[in-house]
């Protein structure tokens, strides 16, 4: 029987403070169900922490990277440790948002029609005709998501900036 829950959740991405909350939440629900709850607030020495820690198991709550592109559950298997979640191939083509849409379509499930620029290419000029979204392509959630409609003269401006965390590709 599982004693020992990890709770990964923080991390690096853009999305940290909402994993932080449902991170705070898995593991309070945990600890009323009994079980005995280490919340790690996942960083780059994540593997000495697991090995510090010992969990019979992980509950992955990060959101973004590391925690949904495969990444965190690559080094759960490496450790040996037990995680919810997806396994390493299926988080990571569920996280690239390309490829993920070309197995749909090699197996023949509808989807959206799509264009794959870079975040420069993407602000130049409307590159379809409006109303389309932009999404980075390996973001998890809707961080960096931009609805363009009929009303916007030009795509958003926002995808210049300097400090734009979200990848240098975007889809649209």
């Amino acid at each position: 029987m599982v004693k020992h829950v990890a709770v990964l959740m923080g991390g690096w991405s853009a999305e940290r403070d909402v994993s932080l909350r449902s991170g705070a939440a898995c593991a309070a629900a945990l600890t009323r169900l009994g079980y005995r709850v280490t919340p790690i607030d996942v960083g780059r020495d994540i593997a000495a922490s697991l090995t510090a820690t010992k969990p019979d198991v992980a509950i992955n709550v990060l959101h973004g990277r590391p925690g949904e592109d495969g990444t965190l559950q690559g080094l759960l298997e490496i450790l040996g440790i037990p995680y919810s979640h997806s396994g390493v191939l299926a988080s990571a083509l569920a996280m690239q948002k390309d490829y993920a849409k070309a197995l749909f379509r090699a197996f023949g499930v509808p989807v959206a029609e799509d264009l794959v620029l870079s975040r420069f290419e993407a602000a130049k000029a409307h590159a379809m005709a409006p109303p389309y979204v932009i999404k980075p392509v390996a973001e998890g959630s809707s961080v960096g998501v931009f609805i363009v409609t009929e009303a916007h003269p030009h795509p958003p401006q926002e995808l210049y900036r300097e400090d734009w965390a979200f990848g240098e590709m975007v889809m649209i």
